[in-house]
């Protein structure tokens, strides 16, 4: 007995040993990318104060409330914390009430059969302990199986499952951030769409002055029907404009609804002239802890860190794993003396230690697909900190050159507004021709349009700087 107690015993060292030979080394990453540091920070005491709007800000809690990719997102969220509650008790022994009943029919030349068969003839027993042919059993109790976590396998699940869950509410607050941006981006769409709304009617009733004008002169002698045709058709022109601009609004609008999780309705919304002053930024630096907690990097950097655990958890899938598994209740052949204390009360523990061997191969190819993800999360870290520095880089020039672009457009405005009076006295005492009009209300008309884009651009600066920050 011993002599094969040695053999079974020295097998399964020799299969230990054979399962730690090819134990893979701990994955070692590549240095982080460096970000540039700078002395000045931008300042961003009043970037939040574009969203202090009233009737934006009603439309933007409506958005948070209602929209559905966000009651998705949270949804996610759920998951992983249930993940997370499944992977921090995983290391806790099982434990079952078990109540099964079986039969058994031995054959002769089987130990049990052999067994059973001698006990009956022994004069050592009583009438109730006397085994039946065939051979029922029942037992009633608990059962466990407890895995001993020597290498941190359980740990690492766990650790993976922590940082998923962090992860999950990372991309929950970048895709808060990019509704907030979203709905405050269309509200400022649309605002600019009313201003030039009101400048086209506006340049209506001067165009329609100045075409009656004309038929009055022409009546008088003193213009031609070819004046009349041009006048004419600029204010279609200017006509058909309005129109493409109410079908933009309408559009817009259906997007932004989308947005708020409702049907196609008026969107509320401030008029052009009372929207507040553009903030100043205070310096052109990029501010790197702000950059560094955005949503995406923050996930990224998360997800970075559970797939690291991962590859922990697949490298310790290589050393043997021990379990328990005790029990203790009632066991009895038959059923009417299950539960006869002490008699049939009936206990065992037993313990595994199980080192791989023939699905070397398997477990290799589990570690090699973690740690093909590690270093997938790692570059797509590093890649979301470099589009990081750049989409705030990009809004910071932005916002700066759509400032300018904005005070020389004024002053543009204002020159061609003037050119229309001087153009209209010209013509009236004779000194200017009808094209001469008709180009000065063109170009105001255009510049106003463009003074309108360049303010509407300058606002989405400021809103892309918010989201390239991170909602901060």
């Amino acid at each position: 007995m011993n002599k094969h107690l040695n053999k079974y015993i020295l097998i399964g060292c020799i299969s230990l040993i054979a399962g730690g030979c090819s134990i893979p080394k701990h994955t070692v990453m590549p240095e982080r990318v460096a970000v540039p540091v700078s002395a000045d920070t931008i300042s961003l005491n009043h970037i939040a104060a574009i969203f202090q709007d009233e009737k934006l800000r009603a439309l933007i809690d409506t958005a948070l409330k209602n929209n559905y990719d966000l009651l998705a997102a949270s949804q996610r969220v759920s998951i992983a914390q249930a993940n997370l509650m499944q992977a921090k008790n995983a290391w806790l022994p099982t434990l079952n009430v078990a109540l099964t009943a079986g039969v058994d029919k031995y054959a002769d030349y089987t130990l049990n059969g052999v067994g059973n068969f001698d006990t009956n003839l022994s004069p050592n027993i009583s009438k109730d302990q006397r085994i039946p042919g065939p051979t029922p059993e029942y037992f009633a109790g608990l059962r466990s199986s407890w895995e001993i976590d020597l290498w941190g396998k359980l740990k690492g699940k766990r650790q993976a499952a922590y940082s998923r869950f962090l992860s999950s509410m990372e991309g929950r607050r970048l895709l808060t951030t990019q509704i907030v941006a979203g709905v405050a981006g269309l509200y400022y769409e649309l605002i600019a769409l009313d201003n030039e709304a009101t400048i086209i009617e506006r340049n209506i009733q001067l165009q329609e002055a100045a075409l009656a004008t004309v038929r009055i002169q022409k009546e008088a002698g003193r213009a031609t029907e070819l004046a009349v045709q041009q006048f004419n058709a600029q204010l279609l022109s200017t006509k058909a404009l309005a129109y493409g601009v109410k079908q933009e609004v309408a559009l817009l609008e259906n997007q932004l609804n989308v947005i708020l999780g409702r049907f196609p309705q008026p969107v509320s919304r401030t008029s052009f002239k009372d929207l507040g002053a553009i903030p100043e930024l205070t310096s052109k630096g990029i501010p790197v802890q702000l950059l560094l907690n955005r949503p995406d990097i923050h996930q990224a950097e998360l997800e970075l860190s559970a797939t690291k655990a991962d590859v922990k958890a697949a490298r310790a899938s290589f050393f043997p794993a021990l379990s328990i598994t005790p029990y203790a209740g009632f066991n009895a052949f038959k059923a009417g003396l299950l539960f006869q204390s002490p008699a049939s009360i009936a206990w065992g523990v037993a313990g595994n230690l199980v080192a791989p061997v023939f699905n070397q191969k398997q477990l290799k190819a589990q570690y090699n697909i973690t740690n093909a993800n590690a270093y997938t999360a790692f570059y797509n870290y590093q890649q979301s900190i470099i589009n990081g520095y750049q989409e705030v880089a990009t809004a910071v020039n932005k916002l700066e050159n759509q400032q300018q672009t904005y005070l020389l457009k004024s002053e543009e405005v204002r020159i061609l507004q003037e050119a229309i009076s001087t153009a209209n006295i010209l013509f009236t005492t004779g000194y200017a021709n009808y094209l001469e009009i008709i180009t000065a209300q063109k170009s105001a008309l255009e510049a106003e349009l463009a003074l309108v884009t360049t303010k509407r651009g300058t606002y989405q600066g400021l809103v892309s700087l918010y989201r390239a920050l991170g909602g901060s």
